[in-house]
Parts: structure tokens; sequence; C-alpha cells
């Protein structure tokens, strides 16, 4: 393991049980029944508790979307062609892709990166230029990357967080875009779970049956053939992973070593964020997991991480889309908290009970 890596994991500490009750008491003060806004008082608590100061408020939003290709899709297990990743790294630069539209509504900056998509982008503005290679390997055939591409991926990822911590972003999210990626995602969640790939695979960009049957062949023969190590998460993530998925595994790692908030999207931020649970469990303290994707991997993610989404909105695009909505409610919730008057600075009668 890497220094920076080991650097990282040795960082994460376990929020303040004090700032959780400290945090959880004053919304039960708020004049309102007890609970009665549900999950948006308790994803305030915990991000008040993970900012550690009651005045906690969420004003700079960032959605990092890391992009790769994949080997795998020579494996006809995607309805569309690996072109399109690099197509929709342009699309995102120029503001019209479906992240660009919420992320403006939403006030959240979004931030590109190229991890590892198979083209060459060149001086094109606007994009963070981090590439480990032009795609991984087949998974089919071969290793996704080797154990150091993958472990310099995860620091693009941590690098990421640091920066994001000096530049005083409250809360981060996570975006993807890699055209095959459900399937390294899919894959992953397998081995962790023990479950077998038809169980943790759907139809990505909408396959047919027969293209999904045909899938679910092709991640089993993965990972048959690199037999990656399900007690060692870097393995795992270097044999039948992805570099985008890699450097949200390091920016989850990297944001909870530096207790910084962040928002989980579908089913490929779901793969990564189990392998950083599983690096160490202590970073699930600092992140929420946005919304249940179509994907059936994602169920089965949530198991692991011992987490319940906030949303289902039968989604499955990627990019962040959940995040940043999930994020936009997240900042409601602390106004909530921050601007709702107490029974006593009102006074409201409390409860007589």
């Amino acid at each position: 393991m890497s220094q920076k890596l080991k650097t990282a994991l040795d960082a994460i500490v376990p929020v303040s049980p004090d700032n959780l009750k400290r945090a959880a008491m004053h919304m039960d003060s708020l004049t309102k029944p007890q609970g009665s806004l549900g999950r948006l008082e308790d994803w305030a608590i915990r991000y008040v508790a993970i900012r550690g100061t009651p005045l906690s408020k969420v004003e700079k939003k960032c959605v990092y979307l890391f992009s790769g290709d994949h080997g795998v899709v020579a494996e006809n297990v995607s309805a569309y062609p690996q072109a399109v990743t690099a197509q929709m790294v342009k699309n995102f630069l120029n503001g019209g892709a479906a992240i660009n539209v919420l992320a403006k509504h939403m006030n959240t900056e979004v931030v590109v990166v190229d991890m590892g998509v198979n083209h060459e982008f060149k001086n094109i503005s606007g994009l963070i230029h981090k590439k480990i290679a032009m795609g991984t390997g087949n998974m089919r055939r071969s290793p996704a990357m080797t154990r150091d591409q993958a472990e310099k991926a995860i620091e693009v990822g941590l690098d990421l967080a640091y920066a994001a911590k000096k530049q005083n972003v409250d809360i981060l999210g996570t975006g993807d875009m890699g055209i095959g990626n459900t399937s390294p995602s899919s894959a992953i969640i397998s081995v962790l779970s023990g479950k077998p790939p038809e169980e943790t695979t759907g139809l990505g960009t909408g396959i047919d049956h027969d293209s999904w049957k045909h899938k679910v062949s092709v991640i089993d023969e993965a990972i048959k053939f690199n037999r990656p190590d399900p007690g060692d998460p870097v393995d795992v993530l270097s044999k039948v992973g992805g570099f985008e998925i890699a450097g949200i595994v390091g920016l989850i790692l990297g944001a909870a070593s530096q207790k910084i908030p962040v928002v989980i999207d579908g089913v490929i931020s779901i793969a990564a964020a189990v392998i950083a649970s599983q690096l160490n469990k202590g970073a699930r303290d600092y992140f929420f997991t946005s919304h249940k994707s179509s994907e059936p991997g994602c169920e089965i993610g949530f198991q692991l991480l011992e987490q319940e989404p906030l949303l289902d909105l039968n989604m499955r695009l990627g990019e962040g889309t959940g995040a940043v909505i999930a994020m936009d409610l997240l900042e409601a919730g602390t106004k909530i908290y921050l601007e709702m008057a107490t029974f006593e600075n009102a006074g409201v009668s409390k409860n007589k009970n």
C-alpha cells in the first residue's frame, strides 16, 4: 500500500458521539414534533456533527465527475460505443448534460476529471487531466489494471479532496462517466458481497434481456479469470474495477480524513464506497447514500454499507445527478437546523409529554 493511501486511512477517525448528541438535542428543541421531518433531520444532524460546529452551513457544493473507459466494452456489454465517454466529457465541459442543468439549478460546481478516457483531450479547457492510462484492460481476459495503477488512481481522488479542503468546500458529491462501467461495478459488488453476478447486474445503458445474460456471463468469467481477493479491496479494484471508480474511492477516503461530508451517487459510486469502507470502515461516518438506482447492485451495496438512501426516483443515469439532488435536500435540512426557532425562543409550548 502506498504511503499516501496509508496516511489517509490512518487519519480517518469516527465522528464524535458528543457532536451527534448535541446536534440531535438542538434538532429536538425546534418548533415541530420531534422527528416530524424524518430523514431530513437525520441528515442535518449527521452533517452538523461531521463539520463539528453548530453553525455548519451548506454553501460551497461541488460534484466531482470522474471519467474513464473500460476494456470490457469489447465484449459487447453496453448499448453504446466507447467513443461516447469522450463525447460526454466534452458535453459536460460545454454545460450540456443533465448534471450541468441540475448542478446549475442547485448552485453546485461540477469538476470533470479524466482518469482514463481512451481519447487525447490535449488542452481542452476546464478538464482536470489525471489520465492513468487509455482505459482499463479487458477484465474478461486480463486484470483491469495493475495494483500500482489502482493506487495511483486512488491518490488522484485523495489529492482532489485535500484541494477541496483548502478551497473551503462544504460538501462533495461523486459522479462518473464511463461506457461499460456498470460491469466492473457489478463485479466489485459481487466479489465483496459473495453474491453471484446475476444478482448484482442490471441493464446498464438499457440493454435487452439476451444482452443482459451475456453481460452476466462476461462478469462471471472476469471474476473467475482474475480471482480477486475479497479480503484485499485494492486487489479487487485493480482486477475488476475502473480508473474512475478508483478516483471516487480516493475522494471518499480523502474527504473522510479531512472531515468533509460526501454525498454518494448511484451504483458506480456505491461500488467505490464499498471499496472505501472495506479499506476503513470509519469512512462510512462521512458519506451519505443519495438514491437507489434501478441497478440491483445498489441494494446489495447499501446492505454492505449499512446505509439507506434518501431517495428512490428510479434513476440510472449516473453523472452525479442523484447526488446533487440529495445535496440540495441536505442543504434544506441544515437550513431547518440553523434557521428554525426553538420552542423557548418562539414562546411555543412543548408537547406536555
